[in-house]
């Protein structure tokens, strides 16, 4: 059965939801949810939203998501796109689903000029990391990546 591909509606902000916690689940990180339909509706559909979402269908049924963003390299001087999740249901695992997701944000930035499309995943996600490898993704193993949340981000923005 063939595979369709649509942007998000605020109508879908449920079903991204559960999408996100699946996938935060699988992740051993279901704990860090903290958002809701709410939160979803205000960050992916309102007017200044800078994030954006894809709901991948098969036979009218959602099988899978895509959220990403447009993020800028100051190198490159052009803006690059950034996939925040990428997430299939076990069941449509293997079918090309994945796969047809990723096409479609690959054309998406070729379209937008973009001369990057970037993401990262858990470094025990083996099957993710062959799965990218096979598209011709490489890991960039001399970047870490650092993070403020919570206190330590307040604490930091309230320093004078």
């Amino acid at each position: 059965m063939p595979l369709h591909i649509r942007p998000a509606t605020r109508g879908d902000a449920a079903l991204i939801l559960r999408f996100i916690t699946e996938l935060a689940v699988y992740e051993r990180a279901e704990h860090e949810v903290k958002t809701d339909v709410a939160g979803i509706e205000a960050s992916l559909f309102a007017a200044d939203a800078s994030a954006q979402a894809l709901i991948c269908e098969r036979d009218g049924q959602p099988i899978g998501y895509a959220v990403y963003f447009f993020n800028y390299s100051t190198w490159l001087g052009r803006n690059g796109l950034y996939l925040e999740d990428l997430y299939v249901t076990p069941e449509a695992r293997g079918t090309g689903a994945g796969k047809a997701l990723l096409k479609h944000l690959a054309r998406l930035a070729v379209a937008r000029g973009c001369g990057r499309f970037e993401w990262a995943v858990l470094d025990w996600n083996e099957p993710a990391i062959q799965f990218y490898r096979s598209l011709g993704a490489l890991p960039q193993d001399e970047w870490t990546t650092y993070r403020l949340t919570g206190a330590a981000l307040q604490a930091l923005a309230e320093q004078s």
